[in-house]
């Protein structure tokens, strides 16, 4: 019996009943075709005040870590890359994580029903699969469908996001096909800040949360607890007529010890249970779906010298999912000790890491044979800075209990052409390891290799004066690219219900261009980007499936009155919902405002309406939008 995520995005491996089929990618550019909502677009960039969700120019002084595993500055980072900040993430109201990470380039979502429905994040066109995501440093996967529970993560506890767009094989091994995505709790430093927040919102949400955080002596501390529940909306209108809501309780803690000034001592916790109804497909029951993602981690940090610096990490990250009625059940859990050097000489920085990873999966049913693997791991770096010139190299060795060894590299040029101007160009090689469903369950193929991924990109990036800019061209040709092979006789494993089985069957080309770019006119801050991409299946032609060809978002924001005053704009082409392109999903366009105010001090208020233009529209057929929504939240803290 295999009963498994008959309702699961496009991108997550449906483990027999609805595989998800082979997705590949070409450039080829076509205008759009959108809703009306682009006419409203134009009065936004002429001056109405819209919310900022891309990096403005002055958030280039930040640091990344996320890029190469060790601090940079913005300004040295060669990789395409974003940052979502605290008072952005203050914004989001009630948004899913998902909601929050597609209004960045690159990045398309697909979702089954309300904000905790399965979320696939497409980076780059990529599967949901073939992105990595880490809470705090600490890896969460799913060893059964592949990829992370994007649904999961309460944003009202979340600090700062890192994303890295392309492939990063060569620093975190296997899963960085399309990038990586790191969310970073929050954290504590100075006086006791306590905080308490409330909201309401559309479809019976309620909202509350609360806080502290801080530090004292050598000691600092952060720990937040949250509660999201929602009556729902119903996400299936063809299918069981109920309301699919959802019940999520969060919780969270950082606690950092600086035992002398060269070293500290650092544990990080989060616990995120979410409850929520779903509708498979044609389904007549309340299904429902329990999804339980824990993250735990360790690290000691020591500086030796001025020049040598190292940090020790222990990891453990968990997923549980479970439906019911059905009676499906499935246990992960990512354990990683990582032992990283980084040397600093002058503008010459080099590092190497020793990493140790263990899956193991528990599959309720159809538990594999095999339950368990490790991965051993050598990865060394260098960059270096000669005038106008820098350079990033990065290699790495993998060696898996089950597959044997992989070695991926990377190189990453950058030259300034003047000091507002600088070109990139970059190669690297990515893979992804099988799960341990996929090869050992009963729809798996012992023999099933990684998929594999070439990528090469260029770049021209300005920032100068307030003003940035960018346009990254990239093509990522990925191979041995696993599906499932459904139907009887199809492979020799396929003997349950729904016989067929995995194997390496697909090739793709992800390829596209980004264009990107931010600046103020009087008061109000502009941010636009487009990303024009042809996706297509290099076996069958087709594009893949839930795959816009051209996806534009534009944003603003102004202070008026003491007021933050703010909008985002999302235009999203035509997409296919299977991989045949028979089933066409219709372009379109929406608008979201925001509103916040300090009212008092220490108490803000903040508004949102999301989908303004009310469009009714699908990222999965047959699985309806909430429609237009609102959002009101009061928010304390202490100082």
């Amino acid at each position: 019996m295999n009963p498994c995520v008959s309702h699961a995005p496009v991108g997550v491996s449906v483990c027999g009943r609805s595989p998800v089929a082979v997705s590949r990618w070409v450039v080829r550019v076509s205008p759009f075709r959108l809703s009306a909502v682009s006419a409203a677009l134009t009065a936004i960039v002429a001056g109405a005040p819209v919310a900022v969700w891309a990096q403005p120019a002055a958030a280039l002084k930040e640091v990344m870590v996320t890029a190469t595993r060790v601090a940079q500055p913005l300004t040295d980072v060669l990789a395409d890359v974003s940052l979502i900040d605290r008072d952005t993430l203050a914004q989001a109201g009630a948004s899913s994580l998902g909601d929050v990470l597609s209004r960045l380039p690159g990045i398309e979502t697909t979702r089954n029903g309300g904000s905790a429905a399965n979320t696939s994040l497409l980076l780059r066109g990529a599967e949901t699969r073939h992105t990595v995501l880490l809470i705090d440093g600490v890896r969460v996967d799913s060893q059964a469908s592949g990829g992370a529970a994007w649904q999961a993560l309460p944003v009202s506890q979340i600090e700062r996001i890192e994303v890295l767009r392309g492939p990063a094989a060569a620093i975190y091994g296997s899963d960085a096909i399309g990038g990586v995505v790191q969310v970073f709790m929050r954290q504590g430093d100075g006086a006791p800040n306590p905080t308490v927040g409330v909201g309401v919102g559309s479809h019976g949400t309620r909202v509350l949360q609360a806080g502290i955080s801080g530090a004292s002596g050598a000691w600092d501390y952060a720990a937040n607890l949250s509660r999201e529940t929602s009556t729902g909306f119903n996400s299936q209108p063809t299918g069981n007529p109920d309301k699919d809501g959802y019940r999520r309780t969060a919780g969270s803690a950082r606690l950092g010890f600086q035992v002398n000034k060269d070293h500290k001592l650092q544990a990080t916790y989060l616990s995120s249970e979410t409850d929520s109804g779903y509708d498979a497909f044609n389904s007549k029951v309340n299904d429902r779906a329990l999804q339980d993602v824990r993250t735990l981690g360790l690290s000691w940090q020591a500086r030796w010298s001025d020049q040598w610096q190292t940090r020790v990490g222990v990891t453990r990250g968990t997923d549980h999912y479970q439906t019911t009625p059905s009676p499906y059940t499935t246990d992960t859990n990512v354990n990683t000790v990582l032992v990283h050097s980084e040397w600093t000489v002058g503008n010459h920085q080099m590092t190497a890491a020793l990493e140790r990873r263990e899956d193991r999966l528990q599959n309720a049913s159809t538990t594999p044979v095999q339950t368990h693997r490790d991965q051993k791991a050598l990865a060394l770096g260098y960059g270096g800075k000669f005038g106008a010139h820098t350079v990033q190299l990065n290699v790495r060795h993998d060696d898996d209990s089950e597959f044997g060894s992989h070695s991926t590299g990377s190189v990453g040029y950058a030259f300034a052409l003047s000091p507002a101007w600088r070109a990139t160009a970059s190669v690297g090689t990515a893979f992804r390891a099988p799960t341990l469903y996929q090869r050992f369950s009963i729809y798996g193929t012992p023999g099933v290799q990684p998929e594999e991924a070439r990528n090469l990109e260029v770049g021209l990036k300005y920032a100068a004066n307030g003003d940035s800019a960018s346009a990254v061209a990239y093509r990522n040709r990925v191979t041995n690219l696993i599906t499932y092979v459904s139907g009887p006789g199809s492979c020799i494993n396929g003997t349950g219900s729904f016989p067929g089985c995995y194997g390496n069957t697909g090739k793709a080309t992800l390829s596209g261009v980004t264009l990107a770019g931010g600046t103020r006119v009087a008061q109000v801050g502009l941010t636009a980007s487009l990303d024009l991409q042809n996706p297509r299946d290099d076996v069958t032609g087709k594009r893949l499936a839930r795959r816009a060809k051209q996806v534009a978002k534009l944003g603003a924001d102004t202070t008026i009155a003491g007021w933050k005053l703010g909008a985002e704009a999302q235009l999203r082409g035509h997409r296919f919902d299977d991989a045949a392109n028979k089933l066409r999903l219709g372009g379109y366009g929406v608008l979201s405002l925001s509103a916040s105010k300090v009212v008092s001090p220490g108490l803000t208020l903040l508004m949102r309406l999301d989908n303004l233009n009310d469009k009714d529209y699908q990222t999965a057929r047959g699985y309806a939008t909430g429609g237009r929504t609102a959002y009101v939240g009061l928010s304390w803290a202490g100082r």
